[in-house]
């Protein structure tokens, strides 16, 4: 490097011809200088037709140029230093040395140059040009240099020539000749100029865009506060990294000039640290030697011309030994050969295991999409069944639906004319809200005849059925036994002649032919309900005989139809109707019949809604509906769907299960949203109609103590874990736990749960309990319902008796 800095002022005309070429100043390009010829890059560079690998030497000459600034320690002398590390340096230098050279013209030019003190020829000003449009480029520049100088470095940089570049400063132009120091700049000062083209239409003058690998700039300027009310301008300057980078090859387009750098340019590879342990492989720990002696499996002869023996050589073939192979060699074919077969090998492993891992996939995205339309198809039939029994009403549960939506529209109703209106105008739009209510109540009811009318006659034929239908037990063996005594058998024939007396027949003689059955089954009983009938068959039979029309005899047949279920439900005739009847004839089996305070009628203890707090039969399940469409009107029907889905569950796992049979809607409503909040444990998900109630540990019986409010998927999940305390974190495990809690103190009054606490040695009392749970206060003569308003006082959960088994 020290040659090469004595050789700067030996070639001064050379570089003065190249500085013509080169920009202003090179610390931007160092990219470029670092390029060193690789023989790996350059024989992959060949495979390519558009890349060709990079020197050092095509490096420095096609790498694109970033001018920054243009540094004062280019006019400083350079010392001849022969260490390696300052080859960068010195390059810059004498590269500088090029620039400033060749921006001087003349002998004169020099001169003038040379009369600064080198203080001031070392010193910069920070140079701020106005372009067009409002741009402005930041440079800082020798304050020695002339106005030329400086235009000549914006014309490299903004790519137009010189010649039609015009300077200003104060709106006055400047000469090309003039210097930073003739316009009255200060050593690290600022100078404001302004640039524009004479010639704009065909070079205008255009900002450039900086490339994106340099995001620092070279000049910056701080504004600092000296007092309170001063601030001053500080221009500081960036200085690039001088070290050089390693080059290990790269690549250039040929087409767009792009260059293409290994990536170990950028980083260095990290070293594994030294363990302190010397490794060495397996296969250099022994060396396996075997001798094995070769030969022929056949024994040749050969024969050539000698004296007295002529061999001829016509059929004689020249042979040409080939390359020598050696053992090296034949050790790397192998290993190649080997290496060959692992690479097909392991590629045929991983392309199975690919497709393997694609079908999955296809497998999984194809049932979530049939999941989703399971899902979605059976959110439609639930909307289309809801719908169905909105618009007809079958069932005492669709009436309930009706009643709890018109609830809710009426409370919407009342909220709106609440909210906007006020005075008369509200009170007319309650009246006539009103209205409208009692007008859809009668349509409801319209609605209901009609319903009770077509369920009239199921309900009967199920009455029949029930009582025609023989014995029927279970046996040791599991098989069903079924067996016809005289009473079934009896009400079997009631049956079918009720049926036959109900058909329509379009012969007279085949309905002749029931009325004298019918006649003939009844002639055995002489009561007045008989001979009433009697009467009217002779009647029917004596019209028929004058041929009146059968839409004259309707009333006639309905009339003897019904005296004659009146007639099977008579227990005298029919001994099998006994067991069905609401208010048995046995004083023995009265003493199951309740009165029902509502409605004073006397029924069995199925007929009434019991909780577990209940100690009377206050009111029947009649006088309960009437009463919640009345006053609440919600609709139990999800409530109910839960319990029976729990039921139906918990027979499948647990035939002897008693728990889910002794709870009622009203105490699983409790638990669903008291305890629960009417949510999923997992998700929060409200959705009644896909919530299920399933057990919180699948090995044990379900209680209320043990159970988890889930959604459909998320129950069958929960239903395959074996060990629930891994799958679910430590804080839902102690709310589900509290919530059990909840459960226990609220159903601990049942006996049959309350013989399970007593096992399970952790039977809760109210006064033991530190949680504060809703209780009702059970009385002699009505049903508390569950509710907020119900909570007994800490003495009075004292004072309560605790429940025996």
């Amino acid at each position: 490097m020290s040659e090469h800095g004595n050789e700067t002022s030996e070639n001064i005309e050379e570089q003065q011809n190249k500085a013509a070429e080169k920009s202003s100043t090179l610390e931007a390009g160092d990219h470029a200088e670092t390029l060193e010829e690789t023989s790996k890059a350059q024989s992959v560079a060949t495979e390519a037709p558009d890349l060709e690998a990079l020197s050092e030497d095509s490096a420095d000459e096609c790498s694109p140029v970033v001018i920054a600034e243009v540094n004062p320690e280019s006019f400083l002398p350079v010392a001849d230093e022969n260490n390696e590390t300052d080859c960068h340096s010195e390059d810059k230098i004498t590269a500088q040395s090029e620039v400033n050279e060749s921006y001087h013209d003349t002998n004169s030019t020099f001169q003038k140059k040379t009369t600064f003190c080198t203080d001031i020829e070392n010193s910069t000003a920070t140079v701020k040009m106005l372009l067009p449009e409002g741009h402005v480029m930041t440079v800082a520049f020798a304050i020695g240099l002339t106005t030329g100088d400086l235009k000549n470095h914006f014309a490299n940089e903004l790519k137009v020539p010189s010649e039609i570049m015009q300077v200003t400063h104060d709106g006055s132009a400047v000469m090309d000749s003039d210097t930073l120091v003739d316009l009255g700049v200060q050593p690290h000062g600022t100078i404001q100029l302004e640039m524009s083209s004479i010639d704009p239409e065909n070079h205008p003058i255009r900002p450039i865009i900086l490339q994106t690998e340099y995001n620092m700039p070279d000049v910056i300027t701080v504004r600092v506060q000296t007092d309170t009310d001063t601030f001053q301008d500080v221009v500081v300057e960036i200085e690039r990294a001088t070290q050089k980078k390693a080059f290990l090859g790269g690549y250039r387009h040929k087409v767009t000039g792009t260059e293409f750098h290994h990536s170990a340019v950028q980083t260095v590879a990290k070293r594994r640290p030294d363990r302190g342990v010397e490794t060495f492989l397996r296969d250099t720990q022994t060396v396996e030697t075997r001798t094995q002696a070769q030969q022929c499996t056949r024994s040749t002869a050969t024969q050539m011309t000698s004296i007295g023996c002529y061999v001829s050589n016509m059929e004689d073939k020249l042979m040409t030994p080939g390359p020598y192979t050696t053992a090296e060699s034949c050790a790397f074919k192998k290993l190649w050969a080997v290496i060959l077969l692992q690479k097909y090998a392991r590629r045929w492993r991983a392309k199975r295991y690919s497709d393997q891992l694609r079908h999955e996939r296809d497998q999984r995205l194809a049932w979530l999409e049939s999941e989703q339309e399971r899902k979605r198809k059976e959110k439609e039939e639930q909307i289309e069944a809801e719908y169905q029994r909105r618009m007809n009403p079958k069932t005492k549960e669709d009436f309930a639906l009706l009643y709890s939506a018109l609830e809710k529209w009426r409370k919407e109703e009342v909220d709106r004319i609440n909210s906007t209106l006020t005075g008369a105008k509200r009170k007319y739009a309650l009246y006539k809200l009103l209205n409208e209510e009692a007008e859809h109540i009668a349509s409801i009811s319209q609605h209901r005849l009609v319903a009770a009318k077509r369920n009239e006659e199921k309900a009967v034929q199920a009455l029949l059925s029930k009582c025609a239908a023989p014995k029927a037990w279970k046996s040791f063996d599991g098989k069903i036994i079924e067996m016809d005594t005289q009473s079934t058998i009896r009400a079997r024939e009631l049956h079918e002649l009720y049926s036959s007396l109900n058909t329509q027949y379009r012969n007279p003689k085949d309905r002749l032919g029931v009325l004298l059955s019918l006649r003939d089954t009844i002639k055995e009983h002489d009561c007045k309900l008989t001979q009433e009938i009697m009467q009217l068959i002779d009647r029917e039979a004596d019209l028929m005989t004058r041929e009146i029309k059968s839409a004259s005899l309707e009333g006639l047949r309905k009339r003897i139809s019904t005296l004659f279920l009146q007639y099977i439900k008579t227990p005298a005739f029919n001994p099998e109707m006994t067991r069905l009847l609401r208010v048995p004839p046995d004083s023995q089996e009265r003493r199951k019949i309740y009165r029902c305070k509502g409605c004073n009628s006397y029924l069995p203890c199925t007929g009434f809604s019991l909780s577990v707090s209940s100690t009377r039969m206050t009111r029947c399940h009649r006088c309960i509906e009437l009463d919640n469409e009345a006053r609440r009107r919600e609709d139990a029907t999800l409530y109910r769907n839960i319990l029976q889905h729990l039921r139906r569950a918990e027979a499948e796992r647990n035939p002897d299960a008693k728990i889910t049979y002794l709870l009622q809607e009203q105490d699983l409503r409790y638990l669903v949203d008291v305890v629960w909040g009417a949510q999923s444990a997992l998700s929060a998900s409200d959705d009644m109609r896909d919530l299920v109630m399933v057990r919180w540990n699948r090995l044990e019986e379900w209680s209320p103590w043990n159970c988890v409010l889930l959604n459909k998927d998320e129950a069958r999940a929960h239903l395959k874990m074996d060990n629930i305390h891994q799958a679910y974190g430590k804080a839902f495990i102690q709310s589900i736990q509290q919530k059990h809690m909840l459960a226990r103190n609220y159903f601990s009054e049942i006996p049959a749960m309350a013989e399970r606490f007593e096992n399970m040695d952790c039977l809760p009392t109210a006064a033991q309990s530190s949680l504060d749970v809703s209780k009702p206060v059970s009385t002699a003569t009505e049903i508390q319902t569950p509710g907020p308003s119900a909570s007994p006082t800490l003495d009075t959960q004292a004072n309560m008796k605790e429940p025996s088994s």
